[in-house]
């Protein structure tokens, strides 16, 4: 079992606040991605879970054990940082039972314990070599392998891909999945990479300025996010707004005039508005299409195309001045400065109050 439980964390550096009162817990075999932006606070949090940094207050516990005071190395968790940290005058082979032959572990039990995580991680062949002799995939599967052969209770890893090239990232996260698969492990993972969070976790912890935004699944915060920022931290490219205000309020049903000039009803989820009430529509780029006859149509003027083949992301701006981006399966042609017609679905847009918190949701998932 390895169930953690976080209540009231904070840290503080010389007078400033780093995390700001968080709790959580982390359930056995999840994966748990800490995401956000630079400066948030995810490292601080991983590091504070290790037991790298004292704990200003609050408390961590793991399987009903307070360790909030338990040094690193009795804490039963292991470390994948970012820079690999191996020894460079080592082999791959002593790189990986370093831990173990320093704990005295037998050496049969050494021996087999480096061959099956060799096997997991397809570093046979590799064993006798030095770092310097491997690649940047290769050394990263060399320190994931050093944590696999501690058998710790918890996995935590430090933004491990950000040195390797965008090819290699996208192999890495495949196996880090397949790994989490295998091992039936629980595993923290922080990372600024929204991609890694959504493709990784069974559990995203969004971090704003050292407090939880939000916490659920990938795909709960990506179609129901709880305010402006999860919002646009979540998708690529990210969620457009436009800015407006509450002309009628009736029933489950409120209307919006955009300052874009379009005039369109939503389903509410809540009646929490009133009328005049300042607010952001939020809709996401693949929402967006030309619009048809009788549909509820938004003006906009093409600025720029980024043409990927398989998809065309189309970039506009309204007649207020906000941009937007339009996701067009295959190869879409606008001309720069061309005037469009968009249309606004009103089960895909959602609703944020002047304090950027949700307050409507579409009535059905998003495809």
């Amino acid at each position: 079992m390895a169930n953690l439980k976080i209540k009231n964390l904070q840290k503080g550096f010389e007078g400033f606040s780093i995390i700001k009162g968080i709790d959580l817990e982390v359930n056995d075999k999840e994966f748990v991605v800490f995401v956000g932006p630079s400066g948030c606070g995810k490292s601080t949090l991983l590091r504070l879970i290790a037991g790298l940094e004292e704990v200003t207050e609050g408390t961590i516990e793991l399987d009903g054990r307070d360790i909030t005071e338990v040094t690193p190395a009795k804490r039963d968790l292991a470390m994948v940082f970012q820079t690999y940290a191996l020894y460079p005058h080592m082999s791959v082979r002593k790189n990986m039972s370093f831990a173990l032959d320093l704990a005295g572990v037998d050496k049969k039990i050494v021996d087999s314990k480096v061959s099956e995580a060799a096997r997991i991680l397809e570093l046979g062949p590799l064993l006798e070599r030095k770092p310097k002799q491997l690649s940047g995939g290769q050394r990263q599967r060399v320190a994931i392998g050093r944590a696999i052969v501690r058998n710790p209770k918890i996995f935590l890893f430090d933004e491990p891909l950000s040195n390797l090239d965008a090819a290699l990232r996208v192999q890495m996260r495949l196996e880090l999945a397949r790994l989490h698969k295998e091992l039936q492990a629980t595993m923290i993972y922080v990372t600024h990479d929204q991609v890694e969070a959504m493709t990784l976790a069974d559990k995203v912890v969004v971090l704003n300025s050292g407090r939880i935004e939000q916490v659920g699944s990938p795909l709960e915060l990506y179609h129901q996010p709880a305010n402006l920022f999860v919002a646009g931290f979540l998708g690529t490219p990210k969620m457009g707004f436009l800015k407006g205000q509450v002309t009628r309020i009736e029933g489950q049903g409120c209307d919006v005039q955009l300052d874009a000039g379009t005039l369109i009803s939503l389903p509410l989820s809540s009646a929490s508005l009133s009328v005049g009430s300042a607010v952001t529509l939020g809709i996401r780029p693949e929402h967006l299409e030309l619009a048809a006859p009788g549909d509820t149509t938004l003006t906009v003027t093409a600025d720029v195309g980024e043409r990927l083949g398989s998809d065309t992301f189309c970039h506009v701006l309204t007649a207020s001045g906000e941009p937007l981006t339009m996701r067009i399966r295959g190869d879409m042609a606008s001309q720069y400065g061309e005037t469009l017609q968009l249309h606004l679905d009103p089960a895909h847009c959602h609703l944020f109050d002047a304090d950027g918190v949700a307050v409507a949701r579409p009535l059905r998932a998003a495809a």
